[in-house]
């Protein structure tokens, strides 16, 4: 069946860009003889378009000799039928001007690299569902365009997902699968929770261990916490050191910065699992401690000693060579987690009280904020970013420290009138893991309900804040927490379609969400959709779930009444 002329639809674009003029049907065609003409610093977004678009389309997209990366003739060699790539300075970095002259070409022209990139990102969409496939459907169809004009750039710098790797493994195909479909989305940083009580995901060629004994439990619970099922078989595995160098590059190439998560001072039972000697050893038998197997809070945390600090900064040390800074705009930061860590050991640990007494702390907060400090000052030391969870303002932090706000919005509040960079991802809002619809039908209920209405009008800005400070919010990101999500079917089923509605604030220029057209997101979604079944997303359907999708009988944990404002 031939291709719908509406899948190429420039008012179907997700998420939308700032300006269109045009969109008449046939201005252009891609064929077979179209070429593609890359100047100079365009060449992910030529290796991405020839391997990626080029493989979905069956259209061999040959280099060009005007302006071209290579030599070869390609072409009708007047100019015609081709696709151009160029930098234009007078454009902001991650700005992109696509232009499709009827009859001619199309060009793209970026303010840098990613801009070029984000372009090419939007003609795929223009291009229908086809092309994105792995393959030809239709390999001799020509490809319509509409003459059009689209002038677009992002909102905000820092466009996130947060994907939680430690609580279910995701083999890192996944993870490649995941930045493809960020990339669709023109989403890019991929936060990377890589360990927790339940599993440390990442080999640390020092610490051998971590992955030997850490990256296994012996069972999981299936459900929430006050579920009685258990899955009795192991659960775990790991990124080799190749693993994460391949995820970066491959992020890279996609301009999508990878921030590593390694959790302190709580969190931690996993690496105390491995090597007692990092927990409190003067309250708890920590010898006898095992990977957690269940969900919530473990009271198992890392005793502030010397042996402790030295141990993780022997593991940073290594992850900064394996995700270096120069990877992305955003990969100098390193997040160290910092939240939710209980004190009752060190109230108990003679050890933890004496160290209380002899840096003059006022207790045991204060020894959490200490231990943040010391490794806030010694990846400061290095040129990097430490950045963590809100409760790491709770004692003061460096300048250079950045905070995602998770509980609501007054942490990011507060950092940001301190003068810290602020992520902005209240779990009211934007975590993903939490129920789409109230109905007894959705998996697994976990928290409040957050209809793809509730994402598409979430507002990152929190209007109380001043002007002057507002510069500090980076940006905002959708947080994927994965105790319940136990496949990938199952991250698909709660991150999507809910993520299109998240990348659509991120990147445009929306007006204030009671203002905003959901009626006219829903009717692009009709598009999108399409585009997310030819990529194989098992998203939620918007008539709720199919019965295969379904998890009868499985405990969650549902939040009753809407979420908190603030």
């Amino acid at each position: 069946m031939p291709q719908d002329e509406n899948d190429r639809d420039v008012s179907d674009v997700i998420p939308a860009p700032r300006a269109v003029e045009g969109g008449a049907r046939g201005g252009f065609r891609l064929d077979r003889d179209t070429a593609l003409c890359a100047a100079p610093g365009t060449g992910t977004a030529e290796r991405w378009l020839r391997a990626t678009l080029g493989a979905a389309l069956g259209l061999p997209l040959p280099a060009a000799r005007d302006g071209g990366t290579h030599e070869e003739p390609a072409g009708d060699g007047s100019g015609r039928n081709r696709v151009r790539l160029e930098l234009d300075d007078t454009l902001a970095s991650e700005a992109y001007r696509l232009t499709v002259t009827p009859g001619h070409c199309v060009e793209i022209r970026g303010g840098g690299p990613a801009g070029v990139f984000w372009g090419a990102q939007t003609l795929r969409q223009l291009l229908g569902p086809d092309a994105f496939r792995r393959a030809p459907v239709r390999p001799d169809a020509s490809r319509a365009l509409p003459a059009c004009v689209v002038e677009d750039a992002p909102r905000f710098r820092w466009r996130g997902l947060m994907l939680d790797v430690a609580r279910h493994f995701t083999p890192k195909d996944g993870v490649l699968r995941h930045l493809d479909l960020m990339a669709a989305h023109k989403l890019n940083v991929l936060h990377l929770h890589l360990t927790d009580d339940q599993g440390w995901r990442v080999e640390i060629q020092r610490y051998p261990r971590l992955t030997e004994v850490g990256s296994w439990r012996a069972r999981t619970r299936i459900g929430h916490g006050t579920s009685t099922l258990w899955e009795d078989k192991p659960h775990g595995g790991h990124y080799t050191r190749d693993d994460i160098r391949e995820i970066v590059a491959y992020a890279a190439e996609r301009h999508i910065s990878v921030v590593p998560e390694i959790d302190v001072p709580g969190h931690s039972q996993a690496a105390i699992a491995a090597y007692p000697e990092l927990g409190n050893t003067d309250v708890v038998d920590t010898a006898a401690l095992t990977v957690w197997d269940d969900w919530g809070i473990s009271p198992n945390v890392l005793a502030p000693t010397d042996r402790t600090l030295r141990f993780y900064e022997d593991v940073f040390e290594e992850l900064l060579e394996l995700f270096p800074a120069d990877a992305g705009p955003f990969s100098a930061f390193f997040h160290i987690g910092g939240d939710e860590c209980p004190k009752d050991q060190w109230r108990a640990s003679p050890t933890a009280q004496a160290r209380i007494k002899e840096l003059g702390l006022a207790g045991e907060d204060e020894l959490q904020a200490w231990f943040v400090g010391h490794f806030d000052q010694w990846l400061s030391a290095r040129g990097r970013r430490l950045i963590g969870w809100d409760e790491i303002l709770e004692g003061g932090l460096a300048p250079g420290a950045a905070v995602s706000s998770w509980r609501g919005y007054a942490g990011g509040i507060a950092a940001a009138r301190a003068g810290h960079d602020v992520v902005m991802c209240p779990e009211q809002q934007v975590y993903l893991d939490h129920r789409q619809a109230p109905g007894e039908d959705e998996p697994v209920p976990i928290g409040y309900v957050r209809t793809l209405e509730d994402v598409y009008r979430f507002e990152p800005l929190p209007p109380e804040l001043e002007a002057a400070r507002a510069g500090h919010v980076l940006g905002t990101q959708a947080n994927v927490w994965t105790e319940v999500m136990d496949s990938q079917d199952r991250v698909d089923y709660q991150v999507f379609p809910r993520l299109a509605a998240f990348a659509e604030v991120a990147w445009s220029a929306l007006p204030a969400p009671e203002l905003r057209d959901f009626a006219g997101f829903e009717r692009r979604m009709n598009s999108h959709y399409r585009r997310l079944d030819a990529l194989g997303v098992a998203y939620r359907p918007p008539g709720g779930p199919h019965p295969w999708q379904r998890r009868p009988g499985v405990p969650g944990r549902p939040a009753q009444g809407p979420p908190p404002a603030r």
